[in-house]
């Protein structure tokens, strides 16, 4: 396995423009790179998150097809959220899984983390595996905003939307669902 190189954090220069959106920060800044170009470039500062692939006894995966509006379409994808500040991962992970999913989870797995988007975001997703489901008896109320549907799938179900591009998969989801297999010796 070839390790992770060492940071190499670049000069910050100046911030030419920002834009503070909801729960993220648009820049455009000045840097000098470790090799010692100078350039501009855009940033997306982000909080980070935290996703789960939960799985109920029965071996079904709890899976969303949520509505995103930047591709105009559902998506399928595991519950995830955004970190409130000076949160714990697990602990938002938990809060989501509740909030989008109508579950809890007595069993937690990392899955370790992943950089979605490093060419233009600062943000790390951890990812976790959720088992021990227990269904909760109110209706997850989920953010307003959200339209989801909650879906239980077996493995092969998931496997063959994976495969099959009949369903949109973002990526967090598949690299989550590709380390939690892994895990899972499945």
């Amino acid at each position: 396995m070839v390790p992770l190189s060492p940071p190499e954090p670049s000069e910050f220069l100046k911030t030419e423009a920002a834009l503070d959106a909801k729960k993220i920060r648009f820049e455009i800044n000045r840097i000098k790179l470790p090799i010692g170009i100078e350039g501009t470039f855009g940033l997306i500062r982000h909080p980070g998150a935290s996703l789960a692939v939960p799985i109920n006894e029965e071996g079904q995966i709890i899976i969303l097809r949520q509505y995103r509006f930047a591709v105009a379409r559902r998506v399928l994808e595991f519950p995830a959220g955004t970190l409130e500040e000076g949160e714990d991962p697990l602990t938002s992970m938990k809060r989501e899984l509740a909030e989008e999913a109508g579950y809890l989870a007595s069993r937690w797995d990392s899955l370790g983390a992943m950089l979605p988007c490093p060419g233009y975001s600062d943000e790390v997703i951890h990812l976790f595996l959720a088992r021990d489901l227990k269904k909760l008896d109110l209706k997850p109320p989920g953010d307003q905003d959200e339209d989801i549907e909650i879906l239980h799938l077996n493995k092969e179900e998931l496997d063959h939307y994976l495969f099959s591009h009949e369903e949109a998969l973002d990526g967090k989801s598949i690299a989550a669902w590709y380390r939690a297999r892994k895990l899972l010796n499945c």
